[in-house]
């Protein structure tokens, strides 16, 4: 595997903006909103100096995935993605070593990367996300 760091931590919410109140408190005063619309999720992104950033994830639609994780478990972390240089190179490895994927081949996610997800199973009950920047 080519891991180059923690990308960020996925948190579900009912709602973005009353989420990003906690953070406000914290001195953050943008939010930037982008929608995923192969994952039903709008997604709220607030970075930090380290280029680590946490990305808050309101349902789009109610079959979405965070829709259902919401109905299940309420809000709270719901990934942690992991920045990688390949993630199909990834793939392949974690799936020769017997490891279950989400995801086998990589699909467009926030903020023009490939992303590819891991199921909790094959990670200590974490979902992992792998993510690469696409090249523009």
């Amino acid at each position: 595997m080519n891991p180059k760091e923690i990308d960020h931590i996925g948190i579900a919410v009912n709602n973005i903006e009353k989420a990003f109140e906690f953070y406000k408190s914290l001195g953050w005063k943008d939010l930037k909103t982008e929608i995923v619309k192969s994952e039903k999720v709008r997604v709220g992104f607030i970075s930090f100096g380290n280029n680590v950033h946490i990305e808050l994830l309101e349902a789009t639609e109610p079959d979405s995935p965070i829709a259902k994780f919401i109905s299940k478990r309420g809000e709270g972390i719901h990934h942690i993605c992991i920045r990688t240089e390949d993630v199909k190179e990834d793939l392949q490895k974690l799936k020769s070593k017997g490891h279950r994927l989400v995801n086998e081949t990589p699909k467009e996610g926030a903020k023009n990367c490939w992303v590819a997800f891991v199921h909790p199973s094959s990670a200590n009950g974490v979902l992992i996300e792998l993510s690469q920047e696409r090249e523009s």
